[in-house]
């Protein structure tokens, strides 16, 4: 959280303030040493067929920053009987990755699930996992998906957890179900002992949530009916009336969070009370209370607090928690940002060509758009971004469509009510106070990391120097390493793809080896297993009538199916023309010369000092590249210049070392053969994840570069690569063989990379029947911590 809160308010007559009590160091040594993860994940779509690919984007956050502990991301399919389908390994960007899973054509009918985990969020309990269920469709399958009525259940959950004689206390109703529960339901109160009076009535909020108030009297026993419009009905017995204890009452608005605390009966040996406020585990808030007083109202003010989940919680004098209470801080205001779109030219012509822009921000190094038919349900509406980040990352028991709650027409009163039913999870007051810590296994790394061991003649080789020789070709990139003393030896901090070759050496081979020497390579992070069961879902399969026909949706979705397989072969032909037309001119054949393997991408670009012959108005090679890359930012930064892309800081190769910046301040644009900007991952580079820029200076090429018949071959598995997600181009001809569009996914981009002087567009072409766009935009300003969130249906 970027606003460190500390203390606010002093209330009453307090004394020794500033003397931590223990929850106050133990809850400081657990925000310190076991900071908490949470993950929210955007989908292309809500539902798919079997055959399609599902795209998604992760956000991965440190309470409400996006976070810095993990860089990579597990992400994992199963069926309802958890059997692993598919698993895939993303590299995080500040927080943000994003990747594909293909779904086989014989996958069969049933709701799967996606589960997304760091190693650090592995430490701590799995339900603050992301275990998210998909419905996929398929009318070859035996069986078919159909809503799954399930009774439901409702529980009562008095204000702060106390029931008291005479104090006027609100009381949350929730309900609870596997399969749907209703969204038109009341109940009301009686006495057991009088069950024809009703007390108080009430009608439910949503789906989850309403609430009542009542003023509970010793000796009498209460009761709570409710009853859905379809005549289900439940009847519970509300807690026994206590005649003593303290009731925390809770209320925020747009201004402040106001609590009172009110009781009955305390015994006279309490000298104090003590109030203490947590956000994110974190102290935000604490009061010492000599003496209660029912009429007294404290307030605390929202200038210093972010939108969230703030924990009051009351102590007596020895430490116990005599009553808790959850919050939603300024429900009313919710602190994020919504871009003002530009340029917007939106046609519901049959595959019409559409447009808009996203204004130049320098506080966003990228975006995130998705544009869906407005008739197709959106995979925001259940589950949001604000929604993931305020509510359900802190909260594991299941609530129903949670993005409601952070919508325009949100009711702010059923949130309220909502987070009287929770409790905070996160860790418990008990527990930390007496040091019983989570135990932590899993360690964050940066990266890929790999441990290896060297065996000379089947016995592992301690102090061993070895060359390892990175890239597709010998030659390519040498770096040296040792093993230590048990033979062992670790590459850290890789970032590349799929897989990438290397070979290595002995740097010192006896002759009496005869080559009789290996080495051995394994990832030092693996996908940690899910031990949970895989929870109900709304659905249940029943045997597929033979005359059964798909729904409308399914059959939509299987024709967009067949023209998305059109407009891959259209897309994979084009590209094999525009290579096979390309000249290899001079500067191709000088990146060939000068680059390695593990230097060279798909999204590079190239400065030819030799045969352009570009005009410096720059002594700095660096200085002079400013402008002319996009998402590239060169700045001043400590006497010498920084480079950095999407947020992170490139690194800077002088012929493929990596080397400070200061070290080609003043390097004379007639020593440079050629400057390349690499953007996004290179297997050359280590912890390369933000790009390079590569300066290769006027030296010799393929002479430099000897391959020894001695060398042996091995390889490393990277990150999953990201399938690109294609859109026909209705410009184009060769689109013109699609006979029927009927897309829902109209655009997707994970990584819409902003321009440093321009404004960033977004094009896409119009299936055959769409009439209005849902355009979802996402992205963190990390200067500010604050989320970017649109979510609209145009025109």
């Amino acid at each position: 959280m970027s606003k460190k809160l500390i203390t606010l308010l002093a209330i009453s007559a307090i004394y020794c303030l500033n003397a931590q009590t223990n929850a106050e160091e133990a809850l400081k040594t657990f925000e310190k040493k076991y900071p908490q993860e949470k993950i929210h994940l955007l989908l292309d779509k809500s539902n798919y067929i079997a055959g399609e690919t599902l795209w998604f984007k992760s956000f991965v956050f440190d309470g409400y920053t996006t976070s810095a502990i993990s860089t990579t991301l597990f992400v994992e399919l199963y069926d309802s009987n958890k059997n692993q389908i598919s698993k895939k390994l993303i590299p995080l960007i500040n927080g943000e990755g994003s990747g594909n899973v293909a779904l086989p054509s014989s996958l069969k009918e049933d709701v799967y699930y996606i589960r997304a985990y760091t190693s650090w969020m592995a430490n701590f309990n799995e339900d603050f996992q992301i275990l998210k269920p998909v419905a996929v469709y398929n009318p070859s399958s035996p069986e078919k998906l159909t809503s799954n009525p399930t009774p439901w259940t409702v529980s009562a959950y008095p204000e702060s957890g106390t029931f008291i004689d005479g104090i006027n206390t609100k009381v949350a109703v929730r309900l609870q179900s596997n399969g749907t529960a209703p969204s038109d339901w009341e109940g009301y109160v009686t006495e057991i002992d009088n069950p024809d009076t009703k007390i108080t009535t009430f009608k439910g909020f949503d789906q989850n949530i309403g609430s009542f108030n009542i003023i509970p009297k010793s000796g009498k026993r209460y009761q709570l009916i409710v009853q859905d419009k379809n005549g289900q009905k439940q009847n519970i017995s509300l807690p026994e009336v206590s005649a003593s204890g303290i009731n925390l009452q809770v209320s925020s608005d747009k201004d402040h969070v106001k609590y009172t605390i009110k009781s009955k009966n305390l015994a006279p040996d309490y000298q104090y009370y003590t109030v203490l406020g947590t956000i994110n585990n974190q102290l935000v808030y604490k009061a010492k209370i000599n003496k209660i007083n029912n009429e007294t109202q404290y307030s605390i003010s929202n200038s210093q607090l972010v939108n969230g989940i703030l924990q009051l919680t009351v102590f007596d004098d020895k430490e116990n928690v005599v009553s808790n209470r959850l919050v939603f801080v300024q429900p009313q205001l919710l602190q994020f940002k919504q871009p003002s779109l530009q340029s917007v030219l939106l046609k519901d012509t049959p595959r019409g060509k559409n447009s808009f822009e996203l204004p130049k921000d320098t506080n966003y190094s990228n975006y995130s758009v998705l544009v869906l038919d407005a008739s197709t349900q959106s995979p925001e509406e259940d589950q949001s971004l604000l929604s993931s980040l305020w509510l359900t990352g802190d909260i594991t028991s299941p609530i129903i469509s949670p993005a409601q709650y952070f919508t325009k027409n949100r009711n702010t009163e059923a949130l309220d009510a909502l987070l009287m039913s929770e409790k905070w999870k996160r860790f418990e007051w008990k527990s930390i106070m007496t040091g019983n810590y989570p135990m932590i296994k899993y360690q964050p790394e940066s990266y890929l990391s790999y441990k290896g061991k060297v065996n000379i003649q089947g016995k592992p080789a301690p102090n061993t120097e070895v060359n390892l020789i990175f890239g597709s070709e010998p030659g390519s990139r040498m770096s040296q390493i040792k093993s230590d003393n048990n033979g062992f030896l670790t590459l850290n901090n890789l970032v590349f793809e799929d897989t990438m070759k290397f070979f290595y050496q002995l740097n010192s081979e006896p002759k009496d080896l005869n080559n009789n020497y290996s080495i051995y390579f394994q990832p030092t992070s693996n996908f940690v297993p899910y031990k949970k069961n895989i929870p109900p879902s709304p659905y249940k399969l029943i045997p597929r009538p033979a005359d059964d026909k798909p729904s409308n949706e399914v059959s939509r979705s299987f024709t967009a199916l067949n023209a998305q397989k059109i407009i891959r072969e259209n897309i994979t032909n084009i590209e094999e023309i525009k290579l096979k037309g390309e000249v290899k001119n001079k500067t191709k054949k000088l990146n060939d010369e000068l680059s390695s393997p593990g230097f060279k991408s798909l999204n590079e670009q190239i400065f030819d000092f030799v045969n352009d012959s570009p005009l410096t108005t720059s002594s700095n090679v660096l200085k002079w590249l400013q402008g002319r890359v996009a998402g590239l930012t060169i700045q001043m930064q400590g006497g010498s210049y920084k480079a950095t892309m999407r947020g992170g800081q490139v690194g800077i190769y002088l012929d493929e070392m990596l080397v400070d910046p200061s070290h080609v301040d003043n390097m004379s644009t007639s020593d440079i053969a050629m400057v390349k900007v690499i953007k996004g991952f290179f297997a050359g580079g280590f912890g390369g994840a933000n790009g390079a820029i590569a300066i290769y200076s006027r030296r010799g090429t393929s002479s430099n570069r000897t391959a020894s018949s001695k060398l042996r071959q091995i390889s490393l598995q990277g990150y999953d690569k990201e399938t690109p997600f294609e859109n026909p181009d209705y410009g184009n001809d060769n689109f013109k063989s699609i006979t029927q569009d009927t897309r829902s996914v109209l655009y997707w981009s994970s990584f819409l990379e902003t321009q440093p002087n321009e404004s960033s567009k977004v094009q896409f072409y119009n299936n055959d029947d769409t009439k209005k766009f849902r355009v979802i935009i996402m992205g963190y300003d990390k200067n500010n911590d604050t989320p970017l969130y649109y979510n609209e249906i145009l025109p």
